[in-house]
């Protein structure tokens, strides 16, 4: 494996930022230091006046292979975000078919060991039946289980209240959850139906996919989890009201209950549905406005944990389709990081606490093993940002399968300039090197 010599960039980590060089050699971070320019390397990068970030680790993403991969591949969507900074990802069981066996899940894994740039993890999926494969995961090599406490993509609803109580009840390992109350959301849709028949505008989602779902699921799985002592995880925060289910007594290490928010809940808001219609149609729905800054509290007074995307592409044909045919969820992986930089821009957060929450929480959250960081000895996971440098979206430049992007048209303040995988130089301005696959990532729990 080459070696990498990183000089004159701004580090951005553990809270701090300095002008340093990285030397990087057999895939690891060997030397941190003021002055490593005498150190020989077969890449050597000037990143004056560029910073220097621990790759951004996305803990919710659907690649869609396999069985659907007419919207995506573990290899399309893992370049869209190496291209955009995201050297490590988390992907979903929702596949076809569904992740639901030890078999199925090491298929995923063998797919993403022959054609995935970036570090993978794949969360084995649960069902109203599985629960002996589900105790069968090897909490050592697989970054936890899935649980949709709500019906989204695909048929891996867990609605059956004994089966939650088993499973929250017996596995060891973390359990992430979607959750959406299905009885509301029945409701809602009949309501609406009533109303509009085909014909329901985009703009009824939310009222459909509703705070009360959300709450109410919600509530139920930290209610579980408190009763069990479950490792949980709970998924998309996308209102006000489920912030205050969270608290930040405890430093996120010695967390039982976790969450995350998605850039979309805190860039989109519900009066957008009528300019952009299914693009941002996703399930927990993109809410009114005034959710928005609630979310962004949340982050910011660790209530909520951890920034990821939910990355779920489908074609634009299929999201062309009316209110009820059209499929939930929106392509963002190659775009998240420059959008919470434009956060930072306009001073809603700062650069640290920004790699705090998209990369140093989910190594934390997930107890990844030496990743997440910029530390001697860890693996090399880096992006190299120039914050001066404008960038468009445009179909041009998009790496999705799928081709489009709810962000097309805007322009972002920065743009991501190299990323470094494992210690290998994956992207270069444009250009991805698949010359080396990622890595499988491990983890060192204590259960």
């Amino acid at each position: 494996m080459s070696s990498i010599l990183i000089l004159n960039a701004q580090v951005v980590n553990e809270g701090k930022t300095a002008e340093m060089d990285v030397f990087i050699n057999n895939g690891r971070i060997e030397r941190i230091g003021g002055d490593l320019a005498h150190l020989k390397a077969a890449h050597v990068i000037d990143a004056t006046g560029k910073h220097l970030l621990p790759g951004v680790i996305d803990d919710q993403v659907h690649f869609r292979e396999p069985g659907l991969t007419h919207k995506a591949t573990i290899g399309t969507e893992s370049r869209a975000a190496v291209a955009g900074g995201t050297t490590t990802f988390m992907e979903m069981p929702n596949t076809v078919p569904n992740a639901l066996t030890q078999e199925l899940l090491a298929e995923k894994y063998a797919i993403a060991a022959r054609t995935s740039p970036a570090n993978y993890s794949f969360f084995m999926g649960a069902s109203n039946d599985n629960i002996e494969e589900v105790l069968r995961t090897n909490p050592r090599n697989v970054c936890g289980v899935k649980i949709f406490m709500g019906s989204s993509t695909g048929n891996m609803l867990v609605d059956n209240p004994q089966t939650l109580e088993t499973i929250f009840s017996q596995c060891p390992m973390l359990i992430a959850t979607h959750c959406e109350d299905e009885a509301t959301i029945r409701a809602q849709s009949a309501i609406c139906r009533e109303k509009y028949g085909d014909d329901v505008p985009m703009r009824c989602h939310p009222e459909i996919r509703n705070v009360e779902a959300c709450y109410k699921s919600s509530s139920i799985a930290i209610e579980l989890a408190k009763r069990h002592n479950t490792r949980v995880h709970i998924l998309h925060i996308s209102t006000a009201e489920e912030t205050e289910l969270f608290d930040n007594s405890l430093p996120l290490a010695q967390k039982r209950i976790t969450a995350e928010a998605c850039v979309h809940h805190l860039w989109f808001d519900a009066s957008q549905y009528d300019t952009l219609g299914a693009q941002i149609k996703c399930n927990p729905a993109i809410k009114d406005a005034r959710h928005k800054p609630a979310i962004l509290q949340a982050v910011l007074d660790d209530r909520i944990d951890i920034i990821a995307t939910d990355h779920a592409p489908h074609t634009w044909d299929e999201k062309m389709q009316n209110y009820w045919k059209a499929p939930s969820g929106l392509p963002l992986v190659q775009h998240s990081l420059q959008m919470m930089l434009d956060f930072v821009a306009q001073s809603k957060l700062t650069l640290a606490r920004m790699v705090e929450k998209m990369s140093h929480a989910p190594a934390i959250c997930f107890q990844m093993e030496e990743r997440g960081f910029i530390r001697e000895g860890y693996w090399a996971d880096l992006v190299l940002v120039d914050l001066n440098r404008p960038h468009t979206v445009s179909k041009e430049n998009i790496f999705y399968k799928c081709g489009w992007s709810p962000l097309e048209g805007h322009t972002f303040g920065s743009t991501v300039t190299h990323t470094i995988v494992s210690g290998h130089l994956a992207y270069t301005n444009g250009v991805i090197n698949d010359s080396k696959m990622g890595e499988r990532i491990l983890f060192t729990r204590n259960i």
